[in-house]
C-alpha cells in the first residue's frame, strides 16, 4: 500500500492525474481494476472536441465552415470526405479553444452527405470529433 501511495504522490501533480489516482485508490487491486484505472487515465487525457457547421446544406459555390471547439491553442485537422476527393485543412485553435474552418463548396455533389473528420492534438494528447454537411443546387 505505501509503495502505491508513494506512485501516486510522484504522479498527483496536475488535477488530470490526481482524479486518475483517486479513481485508482478507491478501487480494490486485481488485473482487471488496473486495466480500468488505465483506461480512466487514458480518457482524461484526451482533448475534448465538438464541431457543428455554419451552414448544414450550403449551395454550390458558395462557402461553409466547420466550429470547432476544443483545448485552447490546439492543433486542428479536419478532413472533409467529399464523393470522389477528400479535402484536408489544417488551423490552430484560439485562447478560447474556438476557430471557424472554412470549405468553399464548389461543384460538389447535390444531396451527398460530406462527412467532416476533427482531429485535435496539444501537448501530446489527442481527440476527435465528426460533423456533416450536404450540398445542393
Amino acid at each position: 500500500m505505501s509503495n502505491r501511495l508513494f506512485r501516486a504522490t510522484a504522479v498527483a501533480a496536475t488535477p488530470v492525474a490526481a482524479l486518475a489516482l483517486t479513481a485508482v485508490l478507491s478501487v480494490p487491486a486485481s488485473a482487471s481494476s488496473a486495466q480500468s484505472a488505465s483506461a480512466m487515465v487514458q480518457a482524461a487525457a484526451r482533448l475534448t472536441c465538438s464541431a457543428a457547421m455554419t451552414n448544414s446544406h450550403p449551395a454550390d459555390y458558395t462557402s461553409t465552415g466547420i466550429k470547432v471547439s476544443t483545448a485552447a491553442f490546439a492543433h486542428i485537422e479536419t478532413v472533409a470526405h467529399y464523393r470522389t476527393v477528400t479535402h484536408p485543412k489544417y488551423g490552430t485553435a484560439n485562447g478560447s479553444g474556438k476557430r471557424t474552418i472554412r470549405y468553399y463548396i464548389s461543384g460538389a455533389t447535390p444531396g451527398y452527405r460530406v462527412v467532416v473528420d476533427i482531429y485535435v492534438s496539444r501537448n501530446g494528447k489527442k481527440g476527435s470529433c465528426s460533423t456533416f454537411f450536404t450540398p445542393h443546387r
